[in-house]
């Protein structure tokens, strides 16, 4: 068991996490401040907290006038990397495909380099990934017909997400602790880029009423400059809120987890009899498997975030069950689409899109699987937090690693068709 783990499970033994942290002083307060986040409602926890940093209210907020000019600033460049295409007269369809990820996501893992306060010797391998990944996407022949291409384009989002989790985890790719937080983290930074979004989208609706009161035009003008500027800077911001203000957004994501895993059940039993009832048929339908397969990722990062909210809190008999009978009934959908993905490479042959439809089903069926015996467990009282942790966390260097595949190889081994 990691520290991280370790602190989590004393918080109710006052005496034994005494003595963890004289035997550990250093890493136990890097550790603690790491997991403070999640634990952050239980008064001993609160307690841990002033002790070990009470009387630098100063620094910290000399800190938090350094984070907003620096949020300030990332997001200026995001807003000019979103408008420079129209800038220098690029095809946006073709920039937006390939540059997408290095809008914000650079920026990102920029701020948590900063705040985890990471050398030169260690960020670099991050920043030299993501200068490696922007160069080599836009290397390879920009062809929307081309499948390699468009899979690169899907895949390196997700490639580049991991390295800003890589950022996250303070650059230290054992920290399977850092990884689940890393999922919570995206789940309440999810919920602020919604909040603020909306009151964007009030915001420009309120702007561009006002001026039409007037008879003054500025659709254009506002949606191609301020627009499009608050859309590239919003997950900046977002990122900002979330990690110094923990509590505005930390008891929503929980509540959202448990509010839609049973919605998402429910739909998936309809759905699968519907499926059943009308004939349709995943094997020789590309389109429906096409939708199948999105249906699958999406219900799997539902899991994936819903299982991380549970393992930071307890979790009711209810919830549990939810999830893991959600898991079960993902199960059998990853099991219907990877049979008629293998019906249709014996039928028609290996393609890009084929390999790489299989081998992620594969590995999300294995993911589906191991979490599901650990949630049995847990339910059962068999298993614990860590285990259904380590379920999740030792999946995304596995699920990076693919995408990593998809995004440079496929092209090469495909000829970049």
């Amino acid at each position: 068991m990691n520290l991280e783990s370790e602190i989590r499970s004393l918080l109710d033994q006052p005496k034994s996490l005494e003595k963890l942290y004289r035997e550990h002083k250093t890493d136990f307060v890097k550790s603690f401040d790491g997991i403070y986040e999640s634990i952050l409602e239980h008064p001993v926890a609160q307690a841990w907290h002033e002790r070990l940093h009470f009387g630098t209210e100063t620094n910290e907020n000399a800190t938090s006038k350094s984070d907003l000019l620096f949020v300030i600033v990332s997001s200026i460049i995001a807003g000019v990397l979103a408008k420079l295409p129209g800038w220098v007269g690029m095809i946006e369809e073709y920039y937006y495909a390939c540059n997408f990820s290095f809008i914000a996501f650079p920026l990102i893992a920029a701020y948590f380099t900063w705040k985890n306060r990471i050398g030169f010797e260690r960020w670099w391998i991050a920043a030299t990934a993501m200068l490696i990944s922007c160069i080599y996407i836009n290397l390879i022949p920009m062809d929307d017909k081309s499948d390699t291409f468009v899979l690169a384009c899907i895949h390196l989002p997700l490639f580049i997400w991991a390295l800003v989790g890589f950022s996250f985890g303070g650059h230290n790719l054992n920290n399977k602790s850092a990884r689940v937080e890393f999922l919570r983290f995206n789940g309440d930074m999810l919920v602020m880029n919604i909040i603020i979004l909306i009151a964007g989208s009030l915001l420009t609706g309120l702007t561009l009423g006002l001026f039409s009161l007037i008879k003054v035009d500025i659709t254009s003008f506002y949606f191609q400059n301020i627009v499009i500027w608050g859309i590239a800077a919003s997950p900046v911001v977002s990122s900002y809120l979330v990690k110094t203000n923990p509590t505005l957004v930390n008891k929503v994501s929980p509540i959202i987890a448990r509010i839609f895993s049973p919605m998402a059940l429910i739909t998936l039993v309809i759905y699968l009899a519907v499926v059943i009832s009308t004939g349709q048929d995943p094997y020789t339908d590309r389109d429906f498997l096409i939708l199948f397969n999105l249906l699958l990722i999406a219900v799997m990062a539902l899991i994936l975030f819903a299982t991380a909210e549970s393992t930071s809190r307890r979790t009711n008999a209810f919830n549990g069950w939810t999830i893991t009978l959600l898991a079960a009934v993902t199960i059998v959908i990853n099991g219907i689409a990877l049979s008629a993905i293998l019906f249709r490479i014996n039928e028609w042959g290996i393609t890009p899109n084929r390999l790489a439809v299989l081998v992620g089903n594969l590995l999300i069926l294995s993911n589906l699987v191991w979490i599901f015996k650990n949630m049995i467990g847990q339910m059962r009282g068999n298993s614990d937090n860590p285990a259904i942790e380590n379920s999740i966390a030792t999946f995304l260097p596995i699920y990076t690693t693919w995408t990593a595949v998809v995004v440079f190889l496929f092209p090469l081994l495909f000829g970049f068709q």
